[in-house]
């Protein structure tokens, strides 16, 4: 129960890695708050959750849009009065889509970085003033290998999105320091996943994305829950600025 009491806010939490952390959180003793613009699967994980005595809500939130945002914030503490915990999930990766650079459509580029980067600018914009009034918080992103070196260069608008979301992590954790609202970022390597079922779908592809990672295998939502709950919890008190590797060891070779 290392959240016991605590009022936590997850976005992108219909599937995936938040999906599993909001679960992990509602299991370690939070509130939680469940975002997602898929409300079938969002209400489905809240129903699950409520059936086994765990308390947790689900809003139904387009990051991309402040009116969806800023409604979020509100249900969130009319109902529970405060926010400690916002962990940032929510993403889009359009393989399909993004392209390089000289074959990148506006529209791909807008949609992608509404959702990756606005969102996350949004959610902090919102999340941090209850922040302030209560004492401090913790803010948690999902950055990208993408985001820090050049492995996915057909990929220009994700990966700037996770580029500029990272940015956004340390400025933000030295503007807020003294607030004691610390702000740090998970880097998930390739994880199995429904945003990556598109290409992981491919046999052969997936074999050389596992074959790609030192440990040897894909990563999963349960690798990311425990370092989730860390970065909630009171025992991270003195960890902000920083971005903490949850890939398998790519981006060490």
């Amino acid at each position: 129960m290392r959240l016991s009491g605590k009022v936590t806010v997850v976005t992108g939490a219909a599937a995936g890695l938040g999906r599993s952390v909001a679960a992990r959180f509602a299991r370690e003793g939070a509130k939680v708050v469940a975002a997602d613009t898929n409300e079938a699967s969002g209400a489905a994980l809240v129903d699950e959750l409520n059936a086994n005595g765990l308390d947790a809500i689900f809003v139904p939130t387009d990051v991309s849009q402040e009116s969806a945002v800023k409604g979020l914030f509100e249900a969130t503490l009319s109902r529970y009065e405060r926010v400690d915990v916002l962990y940032n999930n929510a993403a889009v990766l359009l393989y399909d889509g993004d392209a390089p650079v000289h074959e990148l459509s506006m529209e791909t580029w807008d949609h992608v970085m509404g959702v990756n980067l606005r969102g996350a600018f949004l959610c902090a914009k919102y999340a941090v003033p209850s922040m302030l009034k209560q004492g401090g918080g913790s803010i948690i992103y999902l950055g990208s290998p993408t985001g820090m070196v050049g492995c996915a260069p057909k990929l220009t608008a994700y990966s700037t999105s996770k580029a500029a979301v990272m940015g956004l992590t340390r400025v933000m954790a030295a503007a807020y320091a003294r607030n004691a609202i610390r702000v740090n970022s998970i880097v998930p390597g390739t994880m199995d996943t429904p945003m990556n079922g598109y290409i992981l779908s491919d046999q052969a592809v997936r074999e050389q994305y596992r074959e790609a990672v030192p440990l040897g295998r894909l990563g999963t939502g349960e690798d990311i829950e425990g370092l989730a709950v860390f970065l909630a919890s009171d025992e991270s008190a003195y960890c902000t600025g920083g971005f903490y590797m949850c890939d398998g060891g790519l981006t060490a070779v």
